[in-house]
């Protein structure tokens, strides 16, 4: 994984997942690009990181320049540097990761309620539904610097399986713990057969793979909730889901599910698109 790229926009949500995002590359030795993208290039305006009185520079260069400079000597191996934008946020995330050939973007996401969650539906969610590579979204609040565990839900859908491989393989880097909980909401018991089958499966191939892995099943009526909870219980740092885009019925469903942790999660989703992993 030669480079991870974070978006910045100088809030304190952003700059928490650079720091996350230095963890993460140190363990795996990869460079950080971060990239800002303006609505406007025609206007500049001074300014200063969220919560501090230090003023780094009256443009967005030297402001920049200044981050690089300071987060830099947090890194161990890997280099830094920025890169800025015009136009729509999410659409400079997405073709900057692809020009890159990013192997992960790791970004900060706000705390939502209401007309919020639609509007970070139509921006963070859309990073993470059409990245060419994986996303970590860092909810605000969320100061850890390990990701000591990660949790691999397991259902029951054939897409949700791809999501295996790169999380195995970015827990071997990190070398985390990785807990393989299926979760269902029925206790029919063909989809308790179908589940512990896949899962079973799943555990294989963490293990197989020289990874540290937890088996357990899960039962609950919301399974986004349920999901949550077990994390949190499980001081888990680390949740891996597959996220689609809108289109389908079947997809719809699946994508509003996604969308919910990532938008409520208090701990980092690791989302991965299936059309990524072919």
């Amino acid at each position: 994984m030669k480079r991870v790229l974070v978006p910045v926009d100088f809030s304190r949500d952003s700059m928490n997942a650079l720091n996350a995002a230095i963890s993460v590359a140190n363990k795996i030795e990869s460079d950080i690009r971060f990239i800002h993208v303006r609505k406007n290039k025609d206007y500049d305006e001074p300014f200063v990181i969220e919560g501090k009185e230090q003023d780094y520079g009256q443009t967005v260069e030297e402001f920049c320049g200044q981050i690089v400079r300071e987060y830099r000597k947090k890194l161990k191996k890997g280099n830094m540097d920025y890169v800025i934008r015009h136009g729509k946020i999410y659409k400079g995330i997405i073709e900057q990761a692809r020009h890159d050939r990013s192997g992960l973007i790791m970004m900060g996401t706000h705390g939502v309620s209401g007309f919020e969650e639609f509007w970070l539906g139509s921006n963070a969610y859309r990073v993470v539904s059409k990245a060419p590579c994986p996303v970590i979204t860092v909810r605000h609040g969320f100061k850890r610097k390990k990701f000591g565990k990660i949790l691999l839900p397991i259902d029951f859908k054939r897409d949700t399986r791809q999501k295996i491989p790169f999380t195995t393989e970015l827990a071997r880097l990190l070398n985390a713990e990785v807990h393989v909980v299926d979760f269902r909401s029925t206790d029919r018991t063909d989809i308790k057969i179908r589940l512990k089958k896949y899962a079973d499966q799943a555990y294989d191939y963490v293990t197989g793979h020289g990874v540290k892995a937890v088996r357990s099943s899960k039962k609950g009526g919301d399974i986004p909730e349920t999901i949550i909870s077990y994390a949190v219980h499980e001081d888990i740092d680390l949740i891996s889901i597959v996220t689609f885009e809108r289109g389908t019925p079947a997809n719809m469903a699946l994508s509003t599910n996604a969308q919910l942790m990532v938008n409520h999660s208090p701990i980092p989703i690791l989302s991965i698109h299936p059309s990524t992993r072919k």
